[in-house]
């Protein structure tokens, strides 16, 4: 049984949002039989689809009508990032459990309130980062010994997109700063490396219908971390890049680990071993098990709200010394 509350037979699901990852919830879901999904809302037309071909029986367009059902007992929030903390707190305080998918919400203090509400009620908040489920991430913390005392990090992403679509994840004010909105960029450095001491950020956006919309953006942040680390950390997209990235590194006293994609490498003085970190299917089925092996059986969850709110506290720092162009110490 739950260490928050005690469940029944039957966990009741709510889910607000209706694109992509509301839909692979909902399949998940439903492939369990110790769950009900009771409602979904979102915008009308892509719900009524999502519940018709998973037999949710409630939709509404509305997500403030969702989370005070009586008959819900766990909200699962994959809404525009912008109305995450929102949506999270009426869910907390209607008594329910939640999933959200990161960012937990845009700033820091706000994110500190959810979480000191959610431990007041007694409730779970789980803020989700399948990047720490991923065969990359896993090799990694496997293998980082071996690199001896680390010295140097970067993880860069680089998405090419064109034509951009005309959706809220290309519009800063429902998106939000990229290495928020991003923030798994910074938390999978965070859980490997610690606390972060100081960061600079620079940021630049292109289109010609700013600032509501942009066509590209590239974010890049510089960290100190306080055991001496140095990492870097990139968020590009759109139309101005051409080559796909998605790069990890880390550099030591002893070797070194490079991902491109899931493959990679672990150099040292003596050893090259390949490393194969395989697909990266299965992800949210992994966090949704793991959400209700914690839920029905008390086991951790995989991912802390310390790391949550230290790379938050990170993603602000960034995104002030981005405005200001100069180093933020935290």
């Amino acid at each position: 049984m739950s260490s928050y509350a005690t469940i029944g037979q039957s966990l009741r699901v709510g889910i607000v949002g209706s694109g992509f990852v509301a839909r692979l919830r909902a399949e998940i879901f439903s492939q369990d039989a110790r769950l009900e999904v009771k409602a979904i809302a979102g915008t009308l037309e892509k719900v009524q689809a999502i519940a018709q071909e998973f037999n949710i029986a409630n939709v509404h367009q509305y997500w403030s009508e969702l989370v005070v059902r009586d008959d819900i007992d766990l909200v699962v929030i994959c809404n525009v990032n912008r109305d995450h903390a929102a949506v999270v707190g009426q869910a907390l305080r209607s008594g329910k459990h939640v999933i959200v998918e990161y960012p937990l919400s845009f700033s820091l203090a706000e994110a500190q309130q959810l979480i000191e509400l959610a431990n007041k009620q007694k409730l779970m908040l789980h803020v989700e980062h399948i990047e720490l489920l991923g065969g990359v991430h896993q090799l990694v913390k496997e293998n980082i010994a071996k690199v001896g005392v680390p010295f140097y990090a970067r993880y860069s992403t680089k998405s090419p997109q064109r034509p951009v679509p005309d959706k809220w994840t290309y519009k800063p004010d429902l998106f939000g700063f990229p290495l928020t909105a991003a923030v798994s960029r910074l938390n999978r450095i965070i859980v490997l490396f610690g606390k972060v001491k100081a960061v600079s950020c620079q940021l630049s956006y292109g289109g010609d219908r700013l600032p509501h919309h942009f066509t590209s953006c590239v974010c890049n942040a510089q960290l100190q971390f306080e055991n001496g680390v140095l990492a870097d950390v990139s968020y590009s997209k759109g139309e101005n890049f051409w080559i796909p990235e998605r790069v990890m590194e880390v550099q030591g006293s002893l070797g070194g680990i490079v991902f491109n994609g899931d493959k990679g490498k672990l150099i040292s003085e003596n050893v090259e071993l390949e490393l194969d970190a395989g697909s990266t299917r299965g992800l949210f089925k992994k966090d949704t098990e793991n959400v209700m092996s914690h839920l029905f059986e008390g086991t951790p969850l995989y991912n802390n709200n310390e790391n949550v709110l230290h790379s938050l506290t990170v993603a602000n720092a960034a995104e002030k010394s981005a405005a200001s162009n100069q180093t933020v110490f935290i």
